[in-house]
């Protein structure tokens, strides 16, 4: 997509896990994400369709849109706003609260690509990537113009959540 563009709006489902009658399995990982950035819709719309070109019956991701009012933290091993604003979070059908590249990592092997985040495990480069990662996670709002953190996190409460 040409840059200038607007991003169209995401068409990602977000199965729930399996629970009673239903016979879909849940999704091996469910990523919580900042549906108003554009450059982590982006990322959401790629692993998506990757996702779901590969695994068409059963998609092995999910997406949790943590701007949503609705979002409901206990729904998500407790991960909050302010937390999952921060940065990225995602939860494996374990349980497991995975955080930062170990996210990414997860969801790229998921989808095939793997041996892109790979070399992340190395200690030095785990080391490496988790810095670069964490300088992101705090330049975020900013670079893609956004309120800060407080402001976003204040705002929310206001609104009761």
């Amino acid at each position: 997509m040409p840059s200038g563009q607007p991003i169209p709006p995401l068409a990602v489902s977000t199965p729930e896990p399996a629970a009673g009658g239903d016979s879909r399995p849940a999704a091996e990982l469910r990523i919580l994400y900042d549906g108003a950035c554009p450059l982590c819709l982006r990322e959401v719309r790629f692993l998506s369709q990757r996702d779901r070109r590969l695994h068409p019956v059963e998609p092995r991701l999910a997406f949790v849109d943590i701007n949503d009012p609705a979002y409901d933290p206990a729904a998500h091993a407790g991960v909050d706003y302010r937390a999952a604003m921060g940065r990225i979070h995602a939860i494996g059908a374990d349980g497991e609260v995975l955080r930062d590249v170990a996210v990414f990592r997860r969801a790229y092997a998921l989808i095939g690509l793997g041996w892109l985040y790979a070399p992340s495990r190395w200690p030095v480069l785990r080391q490496l990537a988790n810095a670069a990662y964490g300088l992101w996670a705090r330049l975020r709002l900013r670079v893609t113009g956004r309120p800060s953190l407080e402001q976003l996190c204040s705002d929310r409460c206001r609104l009761g959540s």
